[in-house]
């Protein structure tokens, strides 16, 4: 796997690594993580396709730019889609996939677009919860208090008190720190909670909605969200294809990813 850079259209280096030949795929990953969560995918992939896995703006080796906007990520796959050859298909994890969704939309040159459990929400309270969150991101980041700012994700997510506070205390709180300022970016792309239904109507592109069956009790909301979350996308969507993958939860099997994913990018 070759690793390379990027440059954006606003002048930011976009870290990501190479591997394959064929048809593009660029892997857009999801909140609070850099291109390892992707990582796994990419050998099975690469068998039939040239793989692009990246750092998304202010995460892992890609830089970052003082104001952000959704529009600057987008680009951000254009400079990918340009350094592949002028087309790709899309997969984006999570917020990725709403990322994903954004670029196709957007007019970016993709051909195909695969996402897994974008986290929107179609609960009538949400929007207001959700704009409680991010105004509380906001604000903490502007501090320079990232600590909070995570702290706030973590209770958007469902995450009790006591363990939040035993997280503050772990080794890897310190990483988790480090990228809480892209909190706002994934938030930003979300937009205000529920799915853009206007906007994904626009999109023209064959595109897979996938979501897990794994919804164990007392799951957090946002986690029993996700179905009727990919159901709306997927009718919102002109043409769009829709699957649940039996035995996964968020964070799913790379394999049974990968597997689903060779077969749409294929057909």
């Amino acid at each position: 796997m070759t690793k390379l850079t990027a440059a954006s259209k606003d002048g930011t280096a976009i870290a990501y690594e190479r591997a394959g030949t064929g048809p593009a795929v660029v892997l857009v990953g999801g909140g609070l993580t850099d291109r390892s969560e992707n990582g796994p995918l990419v050998p099975a992939l690469a068998e039939h396709f040239t793989v692009l896995n990246y750092d998304r703006r202010g995460r892992g080796a890609s830089g970052d730019a003082a104001a952000y906007d959704v529009g600057r990520e987008v680009e951000d796959i254009d400079a990918l889609i340009a350094t592949a050859g002028g087309t790709a298909h899309l997969y984006g994890v999570s917020s990725g996939g709403a990322l994903a969704l954004e670029a196709a939309a957007a007019g970016s040159a993709v051909g195909k677009v695969a996402v897994y459990e974008v986290p929107y929400n179609l609960a009538p309270d949400w929007p207001e919860a959700w704009k409680s969150y991010t105004d509380e991101v906001d604000r903490a980041i502007v501090a320079g208090d990232r600590g909070a700012a995570f702290e706030a994700f973590l209770r958007v997510t469902g995450t009790a008190e006591e363990d939040i506070a035993g997280m503050r205390s772990a080794p890897f709180w310190s990483d988790l720190e480090a990228m809480a300022h892209t909190l706002r970016y994934d938030a930003a792309c979300l937009g205000t909670g529920p799915p853009p239904i206007d906007r994904l109507a626009t999109i023209r592109q064959p595109v897979l909605v996938l979501t897990g069956d794994e919804r164990p009790l007392g799951a957090a909301r946002w986690v029993l969200a996700l179905d009727e979350a990919g159901d709306a996308i997927a009718t919102a969507i002109p043409g769009a294809e829709r699957e649940t993958l039996v035995g996964q939860g968020h964070v799913a099997d790379p394999d049974a990813v990968a597997a689903r994913l060779l077969g749409f990018f294929r057909a």
